[in-house]
């Protein structure tokens, strides 16, 4: 959260979402691949996966620049 945050309160901003949903996802995967039969948390990962994406379309379209540097920061695509 850090590496993209605006300001030191930043807690908001569709960047530190991005980053705050990158931890999220990464910590379920790691949960899912010791238990393979957890549905529902298949499930929680699966939406933070599609808010995830609807937050960088987002700073995709509207703030380029972010976007660029919240990719490269997190070791996204």
């Amino acid at each position: 959260m850090e590496k993209v945050a605006v300001h030191d309160k930043d807690t908001g901003s569709s960047a530190v979402q991005v980053a705050i949903l990158s931890q999220r996802i990464t910590d379920l995967t790691k949960h899912l691949k010791k238990n393979k039969k957890d549905t529902h948390s298949r499930r929680g990962l699966l939406q933070m996966v599609a808010d995830r994406r609807t937050h960088l379309k987002y700073l995709q379209k509207n703030q380029p620049t972010m976007y660029e540097k919240t990719v490269k920061k997190l070791g996204l695509k």
